[in-house]
């Protein structure tokens, strides 16, 4: 089998599949967390919690730091700039493709009023 590092693109899109992720991803927008509270509010086992941030912090979208028995997480500093550009490229990508759609269908549409 092929082994190859996955580029960051891969690793964030991976990430931010899950509805949960997402979810953190938003918490933690709005101030830090520890584990405990984020399994808590997401009513879910603190091994799990503890799976859904290891695949944040590997993407580097979230960052933890243990004091004591308490693992606190709060967002990367990296950001999504990557992401977010590589999705406007291809939104403008599908949106020319559109325009251009549309067009021909105008074009048949007028053609066939002329007939």
């Amino acid at each position: 089998m092929v082994q190859y590092e996955s580029p960051p693109l891969d690793l964030s899109f991976a990430a931010l599949s899950d509805a949960t992720r997402r979810g953190i991803i938003d918490q933690l927008g709005r101030g830090e967390a520890s584990i405990t509270s984020l399994a808590d509010q997401f009513q879910m086992t603190l091994t799990g919690m503890k799976k859904h941030v290891q695949v944040l912090e590997r993407a580097g979208l979230v960052v933890t730091q243990k004091v004591g028995r308490v693992r606190t997480c709060k967002l990367g500093k990296r950001g999504l700039k990557a992401e977010a550009e590589w999705i406007e490229a291809h939104r403008r990508l599908f949106e020319a493709r559109f325009e251009a759609l549309d067009e021909i269908i105008s074009e048949l549409k007028q053609e066939g009023s002329d007939d």
